[in-house]
């Protein structure tokens, strides 16, 4: 996943994004502006977070009477920080460029503008300095700064800003947006392009579907008509087109189904209701399935079963399937897209309905049927899910159409998303009701290491208690609740690909709970203790790199580098390369997220011939639910080479970009990958929202070796096992590093070297 999507991703959970609603938009001047009077308190009309790293300065100005600040330390909350505002794209034109001026102080890490534009699904595009290795960085004056990014058409509206990352501060004003060269208010008016969903407005109030609970021939009626609706939209070619307001086609036969009483009167009302359609023009040719490179078709058995469907539905079906939309003469779906270049599924034309929450019953069935419909046809890893999806679909219905109330409708469906078993899927806007509930922590930082819980970091910050938790102690259980117990309760609400990444999401997930003391028995040095430890508000979350402190290239000996990629720049690599170029071996340590692309900047220079590392699936818009193989895609060499050996540090905190990297860098001549199994999603993700506001994401690419074996779910497996032990945790090791060192420099080496080049500073 490209660095700007990782990014991208922190600032839509931190920042949130634009609801569905529009509204008359303010002066634009007074938008860009900090002429607020009140020093000290994040800028008037301005958002991001978190919000104690925000400021008005009144003081360090560049024009007028105010900045906007952001400054961090090391305690700060999350790794980013952002001032942001939003406009609507009330205008028209090729490209968009935010400018501004920019004032920094200690920047460890970087700081830029950013500039996002999003649509009815959410982001559409993103860019920042520090994604472009543009960052200012250190201690610096005033300057003059600018982002651009392309201009989508179907965008509606624009967020932008200033991003912090990592201690420091940075000060922005005198903020301009400009479109094609020209000031914002020069560019010609935008022409609305309206569609049903705009038209359409019956259910925009609610759908006027009430239940509180489904009877079982409901609930059967209820699931076939998910299916028959989702087979509808992706291949009826009205619907696909974009004729109906799908969502609200639902809704109107919705009530006769519920009252259809069986099995053979809800195959009547369907039957009635697909005839109502009318039946596809005719075609010629009309589609075809792929055969080329096929991975897997499309699941579509299901519309010849008579006894499912009735004989008259299953006619109907089978012949929307002979004539369905096609893409004849470059038209796409209405309701998917396939992004250009990458291909991932994009769902742009999903409404949020964030402002009907709480939802009616309608409004919570429709998030089942979007939702499992698009896993049905557009997730490219359906082949991985555990038994048959449909029986996810039968569970779901009846548990969240009888959803008591909005946060138990929060909850169900973030069971429903775990069920999709990708590490990128999730419902963040859910998780203040999963366990474990609550808004204070212990002010530490946990890993799962030889099967349990075990505190790897004291943090900082927050209020009340002394540290009572020391590194090393395993966490055993908790407020009289052994932990495999609590893990057993809660897996179901933590979505992952693998064990890995579910107990990775738990560990972090187990110091929170309700304000005040919570007793804990641990186990420190082989013995078993209870200990009172509060639990406070505030504080540092928990960090989740584990690579090795300091700066970002090492030399550890004269025969040993060390480059991590959590910090690493492009533009440093030839140079990096250049200082390791006699070493026996380089340790590339990938327990982060890159932070910056640098699979082939860097792959290339390792490789001695073009060499393909991945190969990828994607969908097909005229065959929705069969994906198809890509060619491999190729490392080609490139001078200076790196000649030495090449050891790649991977583990649970390792997903996605991380992973692609490491099947890049895996490809060197005699490399090694040493760690653990990594968290096994990887493929540009493809946000979706669902009915609340809520969304979720999907891994949209399927990502594979050149010889079709997959990396979803099982992750990148290391040649060399290698994870911490408590023991060595307590000891300050790195123990995954000392068996990558002890790899390159072979069996010959001094032990107590290794563990000196390794043991962390």
């Amino acid at each position: 996943m490209p660095r700007s999507f990782a990014v991208l991703a922190v600032l839509v959970l931190l920042f949130g994004l634009p609801s569905s609603a529009v509204a008359e938009e303010p002066d634009l001047d007074a938008k860009l502006s900090f002429e607020v009077p009140k020093a000290g308190h994040a800028p008037t009309g301005w958002g991001g977070g978190p919000p104690a790293t925000l400021f008005l300065d009144t003081e360090v100005v560049h024009g007028g009477d105010g900045a906007g600040r952001i400054e961090r330390d090391a305690d700060s909350e999350g790794q980013f920080s952002s001032l942001t505002q939003e406009i609507l794209i009330a205008f028209s034109g090729r490209e968009i460029e935010l400018r501004g001026f920019l004032k920094a102080d200690g920047v460890e890490d970087g700081a830029g503008l950013w500039l996002r534009q999003d649509g009815n699904a959410g982001p559409m595009g993103f860019t920042s300095m520090l994604a472009e290795g543009r960052g200012v960085r250190g201690t610096a004056d005033w300057a003059p700064f600018s982002v651009r990014l392309p201009l989508d058409r179907k965008a509606k509206s624009l967020a932008f800003g200033a991003l912090l990352q990592g201690p420091g501060r940075v000060w922005l004003d005198d903020l301009e947006l400009w479109v094609d060269g020209k000031p914002l208010a020069q560019a010609p008016e935008r022409v609305v392009e309206t569609t049903v969903l705009d038209t359409d407005t019956e259910f925009a109030a609610g759908s006027r579907i009430t239940l509180s609970s489904v009877s079982p021939a409901q609930a059967r009626n209820l699931v076939l008509l998910g299916r028959v609706w989702g087979f509808l939209k992706y291949h009826h070619p009205r619907i696909a087109a974009g004729e109906l307001h799908w969502d609200y086609e639902l809704f109107r036969v919705m009530p006769k189904l519920l009252a259809a009483g069986d099995a053979a009167g809800g195959q009547r009302v369907l039957a009635t209701w697909v005839e109502t359609l009318g039946a596809p023009p005719p075609c010629d040719p009309c589609p075809q399935p792929p055969k080329d490179d096929l991975h897997y078709g499309a699941d579509l058995d299901w519309i010849e079963d008579a006894g499912l469907l009735g004989a008259d539905l299953s006619e109907h079906l089978r012949g929307v399937y002979a004539r369905r939309f096609s893409g004849e003469g470059g038209d796409e779906p209405f309701f998917v897209q396939l992004a250009m270049g990458v291909r991932n599924p994009v769902f742009d034309r999903e409404l949020p309905y964030g402002e009907l929450k709480p939802l009616d019953a309608g409004y919570r069935l429709l998030a089942v049927f979007r939702l499992w419909n698009i896993i049905e046809y557009w997730f490219p890893y359906r082949d991985l899910l555990e038994g048959p999806w449909v029986a996810v679909l039968g569970e779901f219905v009846p548990r969240i159409a009888g959803a008591a109330n909005w946060d138990a409708y929060r909850l169900e469906m973030l069971a429903m998303v775990a069920q999709i078993h990708d590490s990128h899927a999730n419902l963040w806007q859910a998780h203040d009701v999963r366990p474990p509930v609550g808004t204070c922590r212990w002010p530490v930082a946990l890993r799962w290491i030889e099967g349990a819980p075990t505190v790897t970091a004291l943090l900082g910050g927050g209020s009340g208690g002394e540290a009572v938790l020391e590194v090393g102690d395993v966490v055993r259980s908790v407020d009289g609740r052994d932990v495999p117990e609590l893990v057993a309760e809660w897996s179901p609400y933590y979505p992952a690909s693998n064990a890995a990444s579910r107990f990775r999401g738990i560990a972090r997930a187990l110091p929170l709970g309700p304000c005040g003391d919570s007793s804990l028995e641990i186990e420190r040095s082989g013995e078993r203790r209870t200990l009172k430890v509060p639990r406070v508000e505030g504080g540092s979350t928990q960090p989740v790199l584990h690579d090795r402190p300091g700066d970002t290239f090492q030399m550890l000996s004269d025969d040993i580098a060390y480059l991590k990629l959590s910090s690493v720049k492009v533009k440093d690599l030839p140079g990096y390369l250049e200082q390791a170029a006699e070493t026996k071996g380089l340790v590339v340590d990938i327990r982060n997220y890159p932070s910056e692309f640098v699979v082939f900047a860097l792959g290339q220079r390792l490789v001695r011939e073009s060499t393909p590392f991945v190969r990828f699936t994607q969908g097909n818009l005229s065959n929705p639910g069969a994906f198809t193989f890509t060619e491999a895609l190729s490392l080609t060499p490139v001078k200076p080479a790196y000649g030495g050996r090449v050891a790649i540090l991977v583990d649970e905190s390792s997903i996605s970009q991380s992973e692609y990297t490491a099947m890049a860098l895996s490809t060197a001549p005699g490399a090694v990958v040493v760690g653990s199994t990594t968290a096994g999603a990887d493929g540009n993700v493809s946000p979706i929202p669902l009915p609340g506001g809520l969304r979720t994401m999907i891994s949209g690419i399927g990502v594979f070796y050149p010889d079709k074996t997959p990396t979803q779910r099982v992750g990148i497996v290391p040649d060399i096992a290698a994870e911490p032990t408590v023991r060595g945790i307590r000891q300050g090791r790195d123990e995954v590093l000392e068996a990558a060192i002890r790899e390159l420099l072979g069996p010959e080496a001094d032990e107590a070297e290794i563990r000196r080049m390794a043991r962390r500073p």
